[in-house]
């Protein structure tokens, strides 16, 4: 099957059989770990140079960071309730999606780079999140480090075990590594299926739950399209600026809408999650032009 088509396959698919969908959320971390697993067996990890971040990197964070926050405050000055003022502070701090690493390097970014960030881009959120939900959202009276601790025993398992994995394949089980890594190519299905269930399990919550709430669900949705915009559009300047358009792109604008629609859940108004699953239906129809277009090249 033509790659380009297996993205809006995938949300249709999460459209039709939304409940289905909400009852399998559960697999999605795992299919998150192996995403990453394939890729990370797939790079020289000893170059990724985690220790040293670069100007691209720095400037991606900080756009996540500062920009995040401003939206938010003024999408309540603007006379946003706040349904729809958390719904843009979410889809701009959601971290970099682990999938990013598939998408671009089909479209011929460097694939030390992008993952790089992926782990550098989880880490500043499971630190920055915290201090946000401490003064916004429905889980303010939580501490910080009870609230730091829950958001990075939810990223670190499927960030830092397929890392250290890979790194001890890479070091002492090197044929190993090798073998895993031929099927590298497979972490673009599997992202496809996450993709699906986590977009079924909003669609689900909103059929549930958002009749009362059609007009900031609508706006939340025109919101998204700007949003997804913008951070790729201002990505890629800043990767122009650094040498690789593709992937700063995919760096700010690609997002880990499972993760953000699950933090969205717990701190959040778990209708502020519609703008971060409406969003991946943005970026990955984007996506997919991207990828049509490479490959009619």
């Amino acid at each position: 099957m033509n790659r380009s088509l297996v993205l809006p396959i995938a949300i249709v698919f999460g459209l039709l059989f939304h409940t289905w969908c909400s009852t399998m959320v559960v697999v999605v971390p795992y299919l998150i770990f192996t995403i990453l697993l394939l890729n990370f067996t797939a790079v020289n990890i000893k170059q990724l140079r985690l220790l040293k971040m670069t100007g691209m990197n720095i400037s991606l964070l900080l756009f996540q960071i500062l920009v995040s926050l401003g939206g938010y405050f003024l999408a309540k000055a603007l006379g946003g309730n706040e349904i729809i003022a958390q719904g843009v502070l979410i889809a701009i701090i959601c971290p970099v999606a682990a999938s990013s690493v598939v998408i671009s390097c089909i479209l011929g970014a460097n694939r030390e780079t992008v993952t790089a960030h992926v782990i550098l881009g989880n880490l500043m959120v499971a630190i920055v999140a915290p201090i946000f939900f401490s003064f916004i959202g429905v889980q303010q009276q939580m501490p910080f480090l009870d609230s730091f601790w829950l958001i990075l025993k939810k990223v670190s398992p499927i960030l830092a075990l397929p890392f250290f994995i890979a790194l001890a394949l890479q070091m002492w089980l090197p044929a190993v590594n090798g073998a895993i890594a031929r099927y590298k190519s497979w972490s673009f299905y599997f992202w496809a299926l996450a993709l699906a269930i986590t977009l079924g399990q909003t669609i689900n919550f909103i059929f549930l739950h958002g009749a009362e709430n059609v007009h900031s669900i609508i706006i939340l949705g025109t919101i998204s399209v700007g949003i997804c915009a913008i951070q790729f559009g201002i990505g890629k300047l800043i990767g122009r600026h650094y040498g690789d358009i593709i992937a700063g792109g995919q760096m700010l604008g690609q997002k880990n809408s499972a993760l953000g629609i699950w933090m969205a859940n717990i701190y959040l108004n778990p209708l502020a999650s519609v703008s971060i699953a409406l969003y991946s239906i943005w970026q990955n129809l984007f996506n997919s032009w991207q990828m049509y277009m490479h490959e009619k090249k």
